[in-house]
């Protein structure tokens, strides 16, 4: 008999490893925070002794949910401009509101808000792009969350940096200070290449090929962005980002809705991943990107929620909903998007997004013990003949019960053990009324 320090056992498991689709019964054996085993109640039971046991009876066990794109501090500007196209709502209200209110304090506050919505939602990771990535950074450890945090490049002055020299310097800084805690990995994060120029996207090639690590960018998100970069450039943004070598494996484009074949199909050979964010895509009428598509191409898919201000919640499960939904009505083809594939979207194929998927993603020996626990025993979850359509087409963060980072309960029975919910909204209404909670279109 084998000890280990927690045993999670639940009425159904999902791996999501790519071998077995559900284990009834279920559980897993986690010590010094890694995943040991993962096997049925009764061949845990057989081979494990734990310090502790956490029984769910009637929940399902999968892995955490990974939010592959979001702007976590911008969960303070929830519900401010809503209503309008994408170009309106950030260049006539957000970029303003964020020159005038965005601190390190803002940043802070923001990130704790949106941690705290996310782990009721069972997400375990995030992968940010805002300013102060250093204070992200720390607001992730202090609350034992996961991110992988972006080095913000942007060619004009910010609040962050001044020029791209500033943003460059700060962005090493950031690297050499956190990227090496279990906790924390990093990903240049260039905004766009309608807001950096092509000389300072060359920099990001060569610092990124230097430090080893990926590319996170906002690309073809809108039919304007296309058509007016193809007008300055005359060429489209996918187009110059591969002639600068950044269409490979270490490239995570968000959104990605206007692309027409070859670009599909060029993405899926270069091993690049999507980050597909449909409900701020439908709220901004951007449009909807091609995720079937994509998918048969071969283009590792992850989901994200964009920032709090323009979807306006952080739920993956919303988002998972969404994305099955709306890539049916789209391919004209109910199998498109089945439930089991987008659980993969939100789990495995966002740890790989991130280059991640060695160490979480999924419920496999020596992995971290990242998980999230659905109670599937309510109203609207009952009966339940297939768990996983059930947690895709039903479920909502209200059924999340549980969360584990590393092996350690960050939420339990539903209530968050490393972040003081009282305090956090709190501060959020702080800065609400400072620069007032009105749409101000």
């Amino acid at each position: 008999m084998q000890t280990c320090d927690l045993i999670l056992a639940a009425r159904w498991v999902a791996p999501v490893d790519g071998r077995q689709r559900l284990i009834e019964n279920g559980a897993v054996a986690i010590d010094g925070g890694r995943i040991a085993a993962v096997d049925s109640q009764a061949a845990i039971s057989a081979q494990w002794e734990a310090r502790k046991r956490v029984d769910r009876p009637s929940a399902l066990l999968t892995p955490g949910f990974i939010n592959a794109h979001t702007h976590a501090a911008m969960a303070l500007f929830r519900g401010i401009a809503d209503d309008l196209p994408l170009d309106t709502w950030l260049n006539q209200h957000i970029w303003p509101l964020e020159a005038q209110h965005v601190t390190p304090d803002f940043v802070r506050d923001g990130t704790r808000l949106a941690m705290a919505e996310m782990l009721r939602g069972g997400i375990t990771c995030f992968n940010d792009m805002y300013f102060f990535p250093d204070v992200v950074a720390e607001a992730v450890i202090e609350a034992r969350m996961r991110a992988s945090i972006g080095l913000i490049v942007i060619d004009f002055p910010t609040v962050w940096a001044d020029d791209p020299d500033g943003y460059l310097k700060k962005a090493v800084a950031v690297y050499d200070s956190h990227a090496r805690h279990p906790l924390v990995s990093c990903q240049f994060a260039p905004h766009s290449p309608y807001a950096v120029s092509e000389e300072t996207l060359a920099r990001v090639r060569v610092q990124a090929d230097q430090l080893d690590i990926g590319v996170h960018t906002h690309l073809h998100e809108t039919a304007a962005e296309v058509a007016n970069h193809v007008a300055d450039r005359d060429e489209r943004p996918f187009s110059q980002l591969d002639r600068q070598g950044f269409v490979n494996q270490t490239l995570l484009a968000a959104h990605m809705v206007h692309i027409d074949e070859d670009e599909i199909a060029r993405a899926g050979a270069s091993g690049m991943s999507v980050v597909h964010c449909p409900e701020s895509n439908l709220k901004l009428a951007s449009g909807m990107a091609p995720v079937t598509a994509l998918v048969e191409a071969g283009v590792n898919v992850a989901l994200g929620t964009d920032g709090a201000a323009s979807n306006n919640d952080l739920s993956l499960l919303g988002e998972m909903r969404t994305a099955a939904l709306l890539a049916k009505a789209q391919s004209g083809n109910a199998r498109s998007l089945p439930a089991e594939t987008v659980l993969e979207m939100a789990t495995i194929n966002g740890a790989r997004a991130l280059g991640i998927d060695a160490d979480t993603g999924s419920l496999e020996a020596g992995k971290w013990a990242d998980m999230a626990c659905i109670e599937l025993d309510r109203p609207h979850t009952t009966p339940c003949p297939d768990p996983l359509s059930t947690l895709v087409y039903a479920a909502g963060n209200g059924d999340v019960s549980d969360v584990w980072v590393a092996g350690r309960a960050v939420l339990e029975q539903r209530k968050l053990v490393t972040i003081d919910e009282d305090a956090v909204l709190a501060r959020a209404r702080d800065w609400a009324a400072r620069f007032g909670t009105q749409n101000t279109a």
